[in-house]
């Protein structure tokens, strides 16, 4: 991808996986490659105000071999099994919250009394 541009932007989760992404999902090969000649390209001019931290950021992980080089496709594919699991996920995540709140109130009642 092209880290120039001013769409581009990376994530580093406390695991330490990183997210690279066009914020405007024109790359369908992301993390790889964008697409040649993009109409969205512009270069980053500067990076006012931003905080860079002292750590390298980590190389991004090799191309998966496809057949035919169809990795559209393929992110595609992953894609749809990341949304057919998401409602199911975020569910459990809200009932996990539900539940914890729940447990510091009661905590919280008894303390008062």
């Amino acid at each position: 991808m092209r880290e120039e541009c001013k769409n581009f932007q990376s994530r580093t989760y406390a695991s330490g996986e990183v997210a690279r992404f066009c914020v405007l999902d024109l790359a369908p090969e992301a993390p790889w490659r964008c697409p040649e000649n993009c109409p969205a390209y512009e270069r980053r001019l500067a990076d006012a105000g931003w905080v860079h931290g002292s750590l390298v950021e980590p190389a991004i992980e090799d191309e998966p071999e496809v057949p035919d080089g169809d990795v559209a496709s393929v992110l595609g594919n992953a894609e749809e099994i990341v949304n057919a699991i998401a409602p199911e996920a975020l569910a459990e995540a809200r009932a996990e919250d539900a539940r914890r709140a729940e447990r510091e109130r009661r905590r919280w009642w008894r303390r008062r009394r």
